[in-house]
């Protein structure tokens, strides 16, 4: 006769159907944040690469403080730059993977409208970059501005997209200061983008940080 061995779990009572609920609940949870990727924490890299990049640029300039060459404050901005849209492009990726279905195609082209948006707006600016010759102010502030307008433009399709005010009043905010950087002119363009882009991309983080810590109570 073979012996009913108890475990070491078997006396506790089994989960009613609404623990389950909840148990299950709380784990879908734990996996949706796992592989979300965090606005904040996105918004944060972005805002260190404007404030500390354009900054510097603006600095460089030897109409404001000639603080270091201006070879050294782009060769900054390309790192930072660079190493933003690396980082957003693995988080991307990393978040993708959980994603199924129509959600999945939507984040999928919306994606793609940054990278395509951006190449077409490359090509226009360096065309008529090589047009204007020697107005260097102008071609500053033609990539600059254009630039910024074009994510101010997807920050509030984003925002439209997923019916999300946040990034709307965002992408309100960077396109404003799109046209504030062309209207001061160069150098205060830099100063723009630095302080009001940059800031904004910091304020923003904040702003996702509470409303995730107001939504987990």
């Amino acid at each position: 006769m073979s012996e009913n061995r108890v475990g070491p779990g078997d006396d506790e009572p089994p989960l009613s159907a609404a623990e389950s609920l909840d148990l299950i609940a709380r784990q879908d949870e734990r996996t949706r944040r796992a592989l979300r990727t965090s606005p904040a924490r996105l918004l944060g890299v972005w805002a260190f690469a404007w404030l500390v990049g354009w900054g510097l640029v603006y600095l460089s300039d030897h109409r404001v403080a000639s603080l270091l060459p201006g070879w050294v404050a782009v060769a900054v901005v390309a790192v930072l730059f660079v190493g933003a849209v690396a980082y957003s492009a693995l988080q991307s990726i990393r978040v993708g993977r959980g994603i199924r279905g129509p959600s999945k195609r939507v984040a999928r082209m919306y994606g793609w409208a940054w990278a395509i948006s951006f190449t077409a707006m490359y090509l226009v600016d360096l065309r008529l970059t090589l047009l204007a010759g020697d107005a260097t102010d102008l071609i500053t502030l033609l990539w600059s501005g254009t630039s910024l307008l074009l994510t101010g433009a997807l920050y509030l399709a984003g925002g439209m997209l997923w019916q999300d005010p946040l990034p709307y009043a965002f992408g309100a905010w960077i396109s404003l200061c799109a046209g504030a950087s062309v209207l001061v002119g160069v150098p205060g363009n830099f100063l723009v983008l630095s302080l009001a882009g940059g800031g904004g991309f910091a304020v923003a983080a904040v702003v996702y940080v509470l409303r995730a810590r107001r939504e987990a109570r």
